[in-house]
């Protein structure tokens, strides 16, 4: 039944307005239709509101004053470890194929006189420095990264480790959270720097053992009109993307209930709103930084 008042929200309307310019009885039967439609809209904002406050106040406590800085900074290098240098071998597998990828198809398209033969390296360089070696790399990471962190935290919170932490009058989602949140952050830079030279070395790895293009004419590209600008507005995405990884993560790990099969929900939940939110700020960081 839900469905079908959902699949006929424009009728119920037109329906309820002209009942209700009909007749008072109208009005009231009118206001019943229209109550049906509004009332699930309704409920969707209530529930994306509240969710936003709840991270709200959730960031507040991750971002206190830690209790003791030499364990913030032993579990913060833990951290980088953990997320940060473990991602190393999947970017750099992933750059390679993606900038031979790249490569070859900028240059089986490409193929007009009019177009210098150095546009394919020039298009390979700018499509991975202003948006594979950031946004999508985030993606790809808030996949592995952010169902890491949601996993392991949502794991705590059911066997009540945070219960017993909290106990203990310890700010568990400090403890817990802000090592993640600053270690990611700040080994995201490097991935990213990691992944634009790869990616550029898989573009020049077709030029070298295939004959689609020559490896003067692939170098030549990669260094005509280069802005210097498109680097640090890679490096300045993937901060802001790294941060809405670990903290959106954490967020629906810390207050997961239930028991294991919540967890993979949380998870899956932490990994899809991650992934949405960076598509939405990669929007709004274009808008801001490249205009």
């Amino acid at each position: 039944m839900p469905q079908r008042r959902n699949e006929a929200v424009p009728g119920v309307a037109v329906f309820a307005i002209i009942r209700a310019k009909k007749s008072p009885y109208g009005a009231i039967s009118g206001g019943f239709f229209l109550h049906l439609w509004l009332k699930p809209h309704h409920m969707v904002i209530t529930s994306s509101l509240a969710t936003f406050g709840r991270y709200c106040l959730f960031i507040r406590r991750v971002f206190a004053i830690p209790d003791r800085w030499s364990i913030f900074g032993r579990r913060t290098i833990q951290e980088i470890g953990k997320l940060g240098i473990d991602s190393i071998p999947l970017v750099i597998i992933i750059s390679i194929f993606i900038g031979a990828v790249i490569a070859i198809q900028m240059q089986l398209n490409i193929s007009s006189p009019l177009i210098p033969a150095y546009s394919v390296g020039l298009a390979t360089r700018d499509i991975v420095l202003l948006e594979f070696s950031n946004s999508i790399l985030c993606l790809i990471l808030a996949g592995k990264v952010g169902s890491n962190i949601a996993s392991e935290i949502g794991t705590m919170r059911v066997t009540e480790q945070i219960d017993a932490l909290e106990i203990m009058g310890v700010n568990a989602a400090n403890f817990l959270v802000l090592p993640k949140i600053v270690g990611f952050v700040f080994f995201m830079p490097a991935l990213v720097i990691i992944c634009m030279a790869t990616s550029l070395i898989g573009g020049w790895l077709v030029a070298v053992f295939t004959d689609i293009i020559t490896v003067s004419r692939y170098v030549y590209g990669l260094q005509a009109l280069f802005q210097e600008w498109y680097v640090w507005y890679g490096l300045i995405k993937s901060v802001v993307f790294a941060f809405i990884i670990a903290s959106v993560a954490s967020f629906y790990g810390y207050y997961v209930k239930g028991g294991a099969l919540d967890v993979g929900k949380s998870s899956t939940n932490g990994v899809v709103a991650s992934s949405i939110l960076i598509l939405f700020f990669d929007v709004l960081l274009t808008k801001l930084l490249l205009q």
